[in-house]
């Protein structure tokens, strides 16, 4: 194995195939409520008043996406895959919640994503905290009053507010030495010496409910609490991932040294963060609500919340007998409906596993199920396939990103049908070799590919690229199967679509101000649908 640093041994599976999560977009439904309820839990008493000033990409789609919901549904404390996102308003109002939503000026030096939450408890203590939502529903907390803070929620954090006093690191680290309570990372940030200061402590596993009274009561803490992402894997006390890879080179030396195919060598990590029982348990939710995002759609149409899509997954599964012969064939037409199947439950606010992403959530369930309906596979190739989807995934959000606010479409859409490609190299009997050159292939003929949601909203051109990744990662693996190598590796591509993003403008990121979103016949759709209004 080579002695290359890694970096990845902490992130869970299922933060790539994941969260389980109520639609339309992973970043700015799911991700939003990660950050207001990880905000929420920073104050002690139930929050009566909120504000919530919105940035860039977040200020100019916030109804379409369902931000404006999901950060209210986050302030009152629902998950990630609770149905009741929908009625977050009514369900404020009931509970005496005041809120507004402000859009700030477009800053490019702040995150894409970026929300900024000013909130007063029923005791009148108050605290502002600015959430980062990164893609695939993962987010940052960047700074709390002013103090530049990263918090991720990756570990069990405990959070301590306290004054910057000698010894009070001391005391800390010896509470939790004398509770058992193995510290992976430590930070303290503070305003000035002896000032207002903040300790993260980010740990191995959740230590029992006695640690948190004995923290508060130590001199000089104000407040202290464990902060736990809602949705989010995080690693089981006393187990440790053994540091399998960093890239995709290195996942391919983890697979020639254990002998094992990429889906076995991340089912293998995943054992060493969670726990072989939570693993299993985890995979086997996220193959149940792929089977159900996939066909359920199919079986009874429902509009999007704004009305752009809704029964176009049934009319191409219907046509499949008119049209497959002569053009995808029976597989992949059914792959391709079942994808938009999923994006149709999505923008209807319906729960979908995130696989990397909301809005490219269809391309990965739509190949590996309908192949493996084809092939007759069982449930344990189905779940190795999504194990090395997973792993491919995890490379791509690491060395560039997921983000269609960051990257563009090329980041959602071209990632999943990468993820999905090397998918269904492993379904088939592949090499880890012939996976990752499916990935490279299909994110190389992607590259580029620009993000421009027409109203803001995830559904249109959204529904029909995801039917375009499956065409992508159906051609890509086949291409590997047969024999074609691909020019470029696949860290090597993986870097160039970071590149790529990097240089898109700002307005083909998830704005909805540029390309299909801005054209004549997409303006007028807007001024007759009343979700963004």
């Amino acid at each position: 194995m080579s002695a290359t640093p890694q970096t990845l041994a902490t992130t869970s599976a299922f933060e790539v195939l994941g969260p389980v999560m109520v639609g339309p977009s992973s970043s700015h439904t799911a991700g939003a409520l990660r950050c207001a309820r990880v905000a929420a839990s920073l104050l002690g008493g139930r929050i009566v008043r909120v504000r919530f000033t919105l940035w860039n990409s977040f200020a100019h789609t916030y109804r379409g996406h369902g931000t404006d919901r999901a950060l209210v549904a986050g302030i009152l404390g629902l998950d990630t895959d609770d149905e009741r996102i929908r009625d977050a308003f009514d369900l404020a109002r009931e509970a005496g919640l005041d809120f507004s939503f402000e859009p700030a000026p477009d800053d490019a030096s702040v995150h894409p994503n970026t929300v900024d939450i000013d909130m007063v408890d029923e005791s009148g203590a108050r605290c502002q905290v600015r959430g980062e939502s990164l893609g695939g529903g993962k987010m940052r907390i960047s700074r709390i009053d002013g103090v530049g803070v990263d918090i991720t929620g990756i570990y069990t954090t405990l959070f301590v507010a306290h004054r910057d006093t000698p010894g009070i690191l001391a005391s800390l680290t010896h509470l939790l030495a004398m509770a058992e309570v193995n510290i992976a990372f430590c930070r303290t940030y503070r305003t000035e010496q002896g000032g207002r200061a903040y300790s993260v402590f980010e740990t191995d596993g959740a230590p029992d409910d006695s640690v948190l009274p004995m923290v508060r009561r130590l001199r000089d803490v104000d407040f202290a609490t464990f902060i736990r992402v809602p949705g989010a894997t995080t690693a089981a006390p006393g187990v440790t991932a053994t540091e399998l890879f960093d890239d995709g080179a290195q996942l391919l030396a983890a697979c020639e040294e254990r002998g094992l195919s990429i889906g076995g060598v991340m089912e293998l990590r995943e054992r060493g963060i969670t726990g072989a029982e939570a693993a299993e348990a985890s995979m086997r939710r996220v193959i149940e609500v792929m089977r159900e995002e996939t066909t359920a759609p199919i079986e009874r149409p429902t509009r999007s919340l704004g009305g752009f899509i809704g029964g176009e997954a049934r009319s191409v599964s219907e046509g499949s007998s008119r049209w497959a012969g002569a053009l995808m064939g029976e597989v992949q037409t059914q792959a391709a409906a079942r994808a938009m199947a999923v994006l149709e439950r999505s923008a209807a606010m319906g729960v979908i596993v995130a696989a990397p992403t909301a809005g490219s959530a269809g391309v990965v369930p739509g190949c590996v199920l309908a192949v493996a309906d084809a092939v007759s596979a069982g449930e344990k190739d189905v779940a190795s396939a999504l194990w090395c989807a997973a792993a491919v995934g995890l490379n791509i959000q690491t060395h560039a990103c997921v983000a269609g606010a960051e990257g563009g479409c090329q980041a959602e859409v071209g990632s999943a049908a990468a993820m999905a490609a090397a998918a269904l190299v492993e379904l088939l009997g592949g090499t880890p070799e012939q996976a990752l050159c499916a990935s490279s292939i299909a994110i190389s003929n992607l590259l580029g590919l620009v993000c421009d949601p027409v109203g803001g909203l995830v559904e249109v051109p959204c529904q029909a690229r995801n039917a375009i990744g499956v065409a992508a990662a159906f051609s890509a693996a086949q291409l590997a199967l047969s024999g074609v190598r691909w020019l470029v590796p696949f860290d090597q591509v993986v870097n160039a679509m970071a590149e790529v993003g990097h240089a898109l403008p700002s307005r083909l990121r998830e704005t909805a101000r540029g390309g299909l979103a801005t054209t004549p016949a997409a303006r007028e759709a807007c001024a007759r649908c009343g979700a963004c209004a």
